[in-house]
């Protein structure tokens, strides 16, 4: 992985998250209870950050809500065993609903994915509300097996990635797109 792969997200650059072994915070939100490892750092994500992550040395999340509830990205986190077929399946969907840019990435797990739908600057209401039509066209044609983000049903402290380790494959927009 390199910065340029990684530039294709537009993350939230303030301030990053890092795993811990023990939990940092439990969290109550919406009657349930969320035991936290994931301890926020109130410094910049830099690229030195960035490489002890892509090393193995540490596990860092980045946020996907900014500070004004803008989300940059709309992150499809697919869990299941067949990545070829899920993103196969999932591109197609996107670039009929008119999403051309776009990018999944490889997580540490074999065989999961996230697939950043590349928005900007859209608001907290509007992403979440996108994400649940996407989902439920991706459920009509396949099994469920992801999760979409951000969430409604998550705490803001739960709506982090950790930052991802490979590309497994880019879409930005085809110049024919413009002719649909």
């Amino acid at each position: 992985m390199i910065a340029s792969d990684l530039n294709l997200i537009k993350m939230v650059k303030d301030h990053y998250w890092i795993k811990r072994d023990e939990v940092v915070e439990k969290i109550l939100f919406k009657g349930r209870t969320f035991y936290n490892k994931f301890e926020k750092v109130d410094a910049t994500l830099s690229q030195a950050v960035i490489n002890q992550h892509i090393k193995g040395e540490e596990i860092i999340a980045h946020s996907l809500i900014n500070k004004r509830n803008r989300v940059e990205n709309i992150v499809i986190d697919y869990n299941g065993r067949d990545p070829e077929r899920f993103y196969h399946k999932t591109q197609l969907l996107l670039r009929e609903e008119g999403f051309i840019n776009f990018t999944a990435y490889k997580t540490k797990t074999e065989g999961h994915l996230h697939v950043y739908i590349h928005k900007g600057h859209t608001t907290l209401q509007e992403a979440i509300q996108l994400g649940k039509t996407i989902s439920m066209k991706l459920a009509a044609k396949q099994p469920k097996q992801w999760r979409m983000f951000p969430s409604s049903d998550l705490p803001d402290e739960y709506n982090i990635l950790t930052l991802p380790y490979e590309v497994y494959a880019k879409e930005r927009g085809a110049s024919w797109s413009k002719h649909m």
